[in-house]
């Protein structure tokens, strides 16, 4: 990001996990908070209570989570007690908060400033709330690392068991829906959407749930199932739902998620998709993109060259999964587009198909050969 879009361009964002990098952070999360006290008189008062009259970040974020997540049973006060404390006396978590916020700042375009990250953005209030339960957990108290886990669920609709273990530079974008399970383990520079389930696979306990490796990005809605481990820099694309190991520097796609380029020889990236946040980089031409790339449908279509003798392999084929009738006026469709022309595109196939309710996979199924 350039230095020119700080508030304090003449001091330039230092390296990451340097000594000046809490101090630089925080400079600018006060910079950025006198600024919109100005600009919004109606926000004066919220921005110096929450902001402006604190002495550290950490006292800052502490006094938010606290007025966030209090309830009749858990007072702010002992919340902000709790929360001072723990940062205070932990380095480590002082230093996964900063790379939070930076990873907040300088991956999401809609992350206007570092205060409004701090004010606003609920998966990383939800991540560094986190942060504290899992500390509780480690220091066996139990109790009230679940009753954490319980407010943060309520209040950001993110739930994280205390015992998972979270990394630094984590962004959880939007957040809502996030499920991560009790032995999950996330690394540094992961970038994580909306309604994603790092979930097990049934009853059993022990070690059941994914591990995510560093650099990660999973899109929204990917469900990843069962003690499996996402290799150093893959993507998950959104959606999909992964139940094996996924390779380093590849992209798992579908439901069941499959390898793109396939699983003998995967198509691999050099960049890092949990700090790019690039879902679409594998997709290189619209036109030869389809949502079951290695299906024999596709195969069959471009051995013939033709839909004239395509038809011919098709029509051979019982529809799987809907009534004959439908099967027939597709097929009758698609050969009146070969009356037309001696080939048609592969978007032909798929209008024609959804107009006459056949499914992709349905379609793929029924045309194999």
């Amino acid at each position: 990001m350039p230095a020119a879009e700080f508030l304090n361009p003449s001091t330039p964002p230092p390296p990451l996990g340097s000594a000046e990098e809490e101090a630089w952070v925080w400079n600018q999360i006060k910079s950025e908070a006198r600024c919109d006290a100005d600009a919004e008189p109606a926000l004066a008062s919220y921005l110096y209570a929450t902001i402006l009259s604190h002495s550290s970040l950490e006292r800052s974020l502490s006094f938010h989570l606290g007025n966030k997540l209090c309830c009749s049973t858990l007072l702010s006060t002992l919340l902000y007690d709790l929360f001072l404390d723990i940062f205070s006396n932990d380095a480590t978590l002082r230093s996964a908060t900063v790379a939070d916020l930076r990873a907040c700042r300088f991956r999401d375009p809609a992350c206007v400033s570092f205060s409004h990250c701090l004010l606003n953005y609920k998966g990383f209030l939800a991540c560094q709330a986190h942060r504290v339960a899992h500390k509780l957990w480690t220091q066996s108290r139990k109790p009230l690392a679940l009753a954490l886990q319980s407010r943060i669920s309520d209040v950001f609709a993110v739930d994280i068991h205390p015992a998972a273990k979270v990394g630094k530079g984590i962004l959880f974008d939007h957040a809502t829906g996030v499920v991560v399970g009790e032995t999950a383990v996330i690394g540094n520079n992961v970038s994580i959407l909306h309604h994603v389930t790092l979930g097990g696979t049934g009853n059993l306990g022990g070690d059941r749930h994914p591990k995510i490796g560093d650099g990660v990005l999973i899109g929204a809605g990917a469900t990843i199932l069962g003690n499996v481990k996402i290799g150093e820099g893959a993507k998950i694309g959104a959606g999909s739902m992964v139940l094996r190991d996924v390779p380093p520097r590849t992209t798992a796609v579908g439901n069941p998620a499959r390898l793109v380029g396939g699983k003998e020889q995967p198509t691999k990236h050099e960049e890092t998709p949990g700090e790019s946040m690039d879902h679409t980089s594998f997709i290189s031409d619209l036109s030869n993109y389809s949502m079951l790339p290695n299906l024999p449908l596709w195969k069959g279509y471009q051995r013939s060259k033709s839909l004239s003798r395509w038809l011919v392999g098709v029509r051979k084929k019982q529809l799987y999964g809907i009534g004959s009738q439908a099967y027939v006026t597709f097929s009758d469709a698609l050969s009146g587009h070969a009356g037309r022309a001696s080939s048609t595109s592969s978007s032909t196939v798929i209008a024609e198909a959804i107009a006459h309710g056949l499914t992709l996979m349905q379609l793929a199924i029924a045309c194999s050969f």
